[in-house]
């Protein structure tokens, strides 16, 4: 892996790194979304978007708020992956603000149009790639171009997802484009960065038995992953795809189990990652007792997306946020509350399908959990990204060293 290389940044700490913008926006945006989803649910809302109330919840979702931390993530990753100078600045601003914008033009757009939505919209991810394959081969490394192909993938979603609203009434393959991409990009850098972060504890702090590295097991079940996905995205309920859901649902609690997570107890900001991670093998199995008629769809839906994704965002962005400015890699109350307020939100909206005389009250739970976990991080780690330490820390319950 190439070292990063980095320059001295003069301007607002927020715009030094990627992920700093990215993220605290990110869980504002996440944040806010739910707080406007839930009463659009009940017909106590509307917003003037010409998606209907289920798409624009979902495209905020899938299409807005998660791309905003993969850029933040993949932005930040990428000068070490190649050794070239990260994104700062103005040229970080300017991708921050097409965000925003497509942000914006998604909530107006029964004003502005669908077409300009559209481009709009997809300009944020359009750029994303550009400028990410621009990195990767300009440093040579080829090892993870497939993680822009996803991102290339996403995109792709994204644009079929507008035509869908417009030609058909409602999403539905651009939905599953989006999230079988979002499952594989999680079980690519989750299966590289999970096992990595667990050996460096370990060896540290609790020697014994080490968590098994990335290698031909794991890109097996990454390639059976993608076909069971594709299966799924073109025929959901095919019995064909409920068994190679099922099968590769249990490939990745096998690859989970390599791990050592069972180790980590002590440090809840490494065992964060495995409890997210688990919600992978969860959402193909529920998908394949979907596919023989046992559950609704949605629950594997809700085990990938509020499960692994919201997690998995948080535990990369917790980490992250502390160790690319400096901070004890260690989870403090604060940081705890999110993620038993993440995994919260997990259990209460996959009950919520599972259990339907109880989805009303589970309904909420999930949606407080979730803002709690999104809200409360952007409350305690955003003076930290924005370049105010002793204040983040305060908040955080960390002691704060004496000037």
């Amino acid at each position: 892996m190439a070292g990063a290389r980095s320059r001295n940044f003069e301007g607002w700490p927020l715009f030094a790194n990627s992920f700093r913008p990215f993220f605290l926006f990110a869980a504002i945006q996440a944040a806010v979304s739910i707080l406007v989803w839930l009463p659009m649910f009940y017909g106590e809302l509307s917003v003037t978007s010409a998606f209907a109330p289920r798409d624009w919840h979902v495209h905020e979702m899938l299409y807005g708020f998660l791309p905003a931390v993969i850029t933040g993530f993949l932005f930040t990753a990428i000068p070490n992956w190649t050794g070239r100078l990260p994104i700062q600045g103005t040229s970080l601003g300017a991708l921050l603000v097409v965000w925003l914008a497509g942000r914006i033009a998604v909530m107006l757009s029964a004003d502005t149009g669908w077409v300009f939505a559209l481009l709009v919209d997809a300009a944020f991810l359009a750029l994303v790639v550009a400028a990410a394959a621009r990195e990767i081969v300009a440093g040579g490394n080829w090892r993870n171009l497939p993680v822009v192909a996803l991102v290339l993938v996403l995109l792709a979603g994204n644009i079929a997802f507008h035509l869908e609203t417009h030609f058909e009434g409602t999403a539905d393959i651009g939905i599953r484009v989006g999230i079988g991409v979002v499952v594989l990009l999680i079980a690519l850098i989750g299966g590289r960065i999970i096992p990595s972060f667990t050996r460096n504890w370990l060896v540290k702090f609790n020697p014994g038995r080490l968590p098994v590295p990335f290698g031909r097991f794991d890109g097996a079940v990454i390639g059976c992953s993608a076909l069971a996905l594709i299966s799924w995205i073109v025929a959901p309920l095919n019995a064909v795809t409920g068994v190679a859901m099922a099968l590769v649902g249990v490939l990745h609690l096998v690859r989970l189990a390599r791990w050592a997570g069972d180790r980590t107890f002590r440090e809840r900001l490494l065992l964060i990652l495995h409890v997210g991670y688990f919600f992978v093998p969860l959402g193909f199995i529920l998908h394949a007792l979907a596919a023989f008629g046992a559950l609704l769809p949605s629950a594997g839906i809700h085990a990938w997306m509020a499960g692994a994704a919201g997690t998995m965002t948080l535990a990369v962005m917790t980490r992250a946020s502390l160790g690319h400015t400096g901070q004890a890699l260690t989870a403090s109350p604060a940081t705890q509350g999110i993620y038993v307020a993440i995994i919260v939100t997990a259990l209460a909206r996959i009950a919520a399908v599972v259990l339907p005389a109880h989805s009303g009250a589970l309904l909420h739970i999930a949606a407080c959990g979730w803002v709690v976990a999104f809200l409360g991080f952007a409350i305690a780690f955003g003076p930290l990204l924005a370049g105010s330490r002793r204040r983040a820390l305060a908040i955080m319950g960390v002691p704060v060293p004496a000037r």
